[in-house]
């Protein structure tokens, strides 16, 4: 028997096994930099199934691994979920974990636990079929991705010198395999305005009615913003997403205003370009010189469940791997021997861990993860257990792939 009808063998025996340990991970709630519970668990699991090498890292992220080739291949999931908004538009107990008619029920089951627990069971296979090729293949679990997207893996990299010479994301992708997605920044504008009474508003100058103006051209900026050049990633967006004006009293001009902005990044845009941008457009809308105009990217600050001190601003790069790139090719390859057919090749819409490892760092990187993307943040979050045994001989399956295609 071939090593992919082992394998599929495997994933379909080991089906239970993987909806089950899914079914666990969404009994324990974990928040962004809140995982300490969740994270134990993993290891547990990890240990259960043979993994090498399992550590936990200064910001708390569970790192196991298979294999001892000199190619180093990283499979990751983020482990911390969204809260869980009005309970009122829940049918179900978002914590339940329930597995019935084919679905695991609950927050994160596709966004993006559903990840892990296929991942779990992958390394088990490779372990099962005593893989010793030439990937040392690495099952990351990592924190505090809903917070600041990226930021657990820019530490692995930039403090622990741990970086992978490809990258998986297990992200929701409903089995499809994705090569890219836009980036994402935040942006902070503070406009300033003259106070008075509000009994005479002439004698000020209202920092609300430049907050208006701005949001205005705003709105129009996000329709002229162009697509990539190949339409891959489609046209970068921004919008406004909180408002803050602010005065001496309820019965004064204010005299500032604060705009927030998600600014999406297709190719070719970047967070100098993004901020240059928006002042000018802000400027021209409320008659200010740019110069007086705060635009500027927010740092992230918040402490994780290891209390280590780290923070980035919040800027995540837009990233895209080609698709004649031997890394898609080999993921197309996995597909086909597995499944008898081609991969539908496509993009995610929101962002993930890959800002980091190829919008920062380059590394080739691919998505293949079970679950729907429109069940991310969503009540009723669902996914199906069918998903879960098709990403699991995905994984485990890849590193063979990978091989044959002779990537480095």
């Amino acid at each position: 028997m071939g090593m992919d009808k082992k394998i599929l063998e495997l994933a379909a025996k080991y089906r239970d096994y993987t909806a089950e340990n899914l079914s666990k991970l969404v009994k324990v709630k974990s928040y962004s930099s809140q995982e300490e519970d969740v994270c134990r668990l993993i290891v547990t699991l990890l240990e259960e199934a043979g993994f090498e090498d399992i550590r936990i890292d200064g910001l708390g992220s569970v790192i196991g691994k298979v294999g001892n080739g000199p190619k180093k291949l990283a499979i990751d999931a983020h482990v911390d979920t969204v809260e869980v908004g009005n309970r009122d538009n829940w049918k179900f107990d978002p914590f339940s974990g329930e597995i019935k008619d084919g679905l695991v029920y609950g927050r994160g089951t596709s966004d993006q636990k559903g990840g892990a627990a296929s991942m779990i069971t992958a390394g088990r296979i490779l372990k099962e079929l005593g893989y010793g090729g030439e990937y040392t293949v690495y099952f990351t679990f990592t924190v505090m991705e809903e917070d600041c997207d990226g930021m657990c893996w820019k530490y692995l990299i930039e403090e622990e010198n741990f970086k992978p010479d490809l990258v998986v994301s297990t992200e929701p992708t409903s089995c499809q395999l994705y090569r890219g997605q836009r980036g994402r920044m935040e942006i902070r504008t503070i406009l300033k305005g003259i106070s008075c009474h509000g009994s005479a508003p002439e004698r000020g100058v209202s920092a609300a009615y430049k907050a208006a103006r701005a949001a205005l051209a705003i709105e129009q900026l996000n329709e002229e913003l162009p697509p990539d050049d190949d339409n891959f990633l489609g046209k970068g967006t921004v919008t406004v997403s909180q408002m803050d004006v602010r005065g001496p009293s309820q019965c004064a001009v204010p005299d500032y205003a604060m705009l927030y902005l998600d600014r999406r990044l297709t190719w070719g845009e970047d967070a100098d370009f993004a901020i240059a941008q928006v002042r000018d457009v802000v400027s021209k809308a409320t008659g200010d010189n740019p110069e007086d105009i705060v635009v500027e990217m927010p740092m992230y600050e918040k402490v994780g469940w290891t209390k280590k001190d780290y923070s980035q601003e919040l800027y995540f790069p837009t990233w895209k791997t080609e698709e004649d790139h031997f890394f898609v090719q080999a993921g197309v390859d996995a597909y086909e021997t597995l499944f008898g057919k081609k991969p539908v090749v496509d993009k995610w819409t929101f962002s993930t861990n890959l800002v980091a490892t190829t919008g920062r760092h380059k590394i080739p990187a691919i998505g293949f993860g079970p679950g729907d993307e429109v069940q991310a943040h969503a009540p009723n979050e669902i996914t199906r257990v069918d998903d879960l045994e098709i990403c699991a001989a995905f994984y485990a399956m890849l590193p063979l792939s990978l091989e044959k295609k002779g990537g480095k």
